[in-house]
């Protein structure tokens, strides 16, 4: 459940009431009436467990999280990714670092686990998958995406019992067919890199070194919920398509893949008013504040940072973070960062779904052949919360005579 009670909420975070009390009231737990006793409230488990981080250190709320399938669980052995102690690491590579230098490629071969001859030879410059003009596909490239991978999973082999080499090529096919789809393989010639190709496109080249940094820095984020889909539905034996497809569908979610666009509308509210009205009128509204913090980066997400030190302060945008700062207690999370680098830069309104997408493709590849090798299928088990089990009724409609 998403809602915590006094009592649980006490317990996890081990403070005394007036200090939970005092932490809804500066906006750094959400609260609202418990239907069922409107005398009581409810608190946001995400706040609880990320105020807890902050004063009670990690083994309580790992405790907590174990018990529901929700944010921290399941938890899946991986050697991709982790965050900790506030950074992001890549194989045991500081993400931040490593965007100072690599390009998505680069980053591709070390989650892959390419060989030096591999990481030279599997890019194709542009993907053999047949894919649509802008004209046939309404919906951007969310729907060009959709497109592209589904068409490519009815035909694709199964990754099961496949060669690992062999299937390293194609994850870079399947990339390379996504980036065909939400950018065009007109976008092509010349430099054949994914963030040279992008920055063509958008008509960005003075800026391809930031697009090349903000690719890195989203190639992958441990086992979120779209990774998560992609290693399901790979268990299964489908093809990398279909694993990159069932991560991508997960991206027309608006609590994954939603934070651009509701960042736009607080930066409209904002622009009609003024930045601090915009974030207590959202506040009040009781909607997760887009942008703003993250569960694993209680001090601040490294990666934003990365990217706003290399950045102008733009309009209403550096307003609104004072003020979920100041109101939240919340700072920029790496959608915030999206956002800037898209005004700063003047790319199309799509470019923080694209930049998101074309990168986590990589993460969610990575992950598929991973899960390939591990040859288990992933099935959790429900627990159960309905009526008793064993009890005998006549479940037999009724008819009138």
């Amino acid at each position: 459940m998403v809602w915590m009670t006094a009592a649980e909420a006490l317990d996890v975070l081990n403070v005394r009431p007036q200090t939970l009390y005092a932490n809804v009231s500066r906006g750094k737990i959400r609260a609202k009436p418990d239907e069922a006793d409107v005398r009581r409230s409810l608190y946001h488990r995400d706040d609880v467990l990320r105020m807890a981080r902050r004063t009670n250190g990690r083994r309580k709320v790992e405790i907590v999280s174990s018990e529901a399938m929700q944010y921290g669980d399941p938890v899946l052995p991986s050697a991709i990714s982790t965050a900790a102690d506030g950074r992001l690491y890549y194989r045991g590579h500081d993400a931040t670092a490593l965007a100072d230098s690599a390009s998505l490629e680069d980053i591709a071969a070390l989650l892959w686990e390419c060989t030096p001859a591999e990481a030279a030879d599997i890019w194709p410059v542009s993907s053999d998958t047949a894919t649509v003009s802008d004209d046939e596909v309404v919906g951007g490239a969310l729907a060009a995406g959709l497109f592209a991978l589904a068409r490519r999973s009815a035909v694709d082999a199964p990754s099961l019992g496949r060669p690992a080499a062999v299937l390293r090529a194609e994850a870079a096919g399947v990339l390379a067919t996504l980036v065909d789809a939400m950018v065009g393989k007109r976008s092509g010639g010349g430099d054949t890199r994914i963030s040279a190709r992008l920055a063509r496109a958008w008509h960005a080249e003075t800026h391809e070194d930031l697009i090349r940094r903000t690719l890195v820095l989203m190639a992958d984020h441990e086992l979120n919920a779209s990774t998560f889909a992609t290693r399901v539905a790979i268990s299964t034996g489908a093809s990398l398509a279909a694993g990159v497809l069932a991560g991508f569908t997960t991206l027309t979610g608006p609590l994954h893949g939603g934070a651009a666009n509701a960042f736009a509308e607080l930066v409209a509210q904002a622009q009609a008013g003024n930045a601090d009205d915009a974030v207590r009128h959202w506040l009040i509204s009781q909607r997760p504040l887009p942008a703003f913090g993250h569960p694993l980066y209680p001090d601040g997400d490294p990666r934003a940072q990365a990217l706003l030190k290399l950045l102008p302060k733009v309009q209403p945008h550096e307003q609104l973070a004072v003020a979920a700062e100041q109101q939240a207690g919340e700072l920029p999370s790496i959608d915030y960062a999206l956002a800037v680098l898209t005004t700063a830069c003047g790319l199309p309104f799509d470019a923080p779904f694209v930049l998101f997408a074309t990168g986590r493709c990589v993460g969610w590849l990575a992950h598929a052949l991973e899960q390939v090798q591990a040859n288990r299928l992933i099935r959790p088990r429900a627990r159960y919360t309905g009526p008793a089990t064993g009890v005998r009724a006549d479940i037999r409609t009724r008819t009138q005579p």
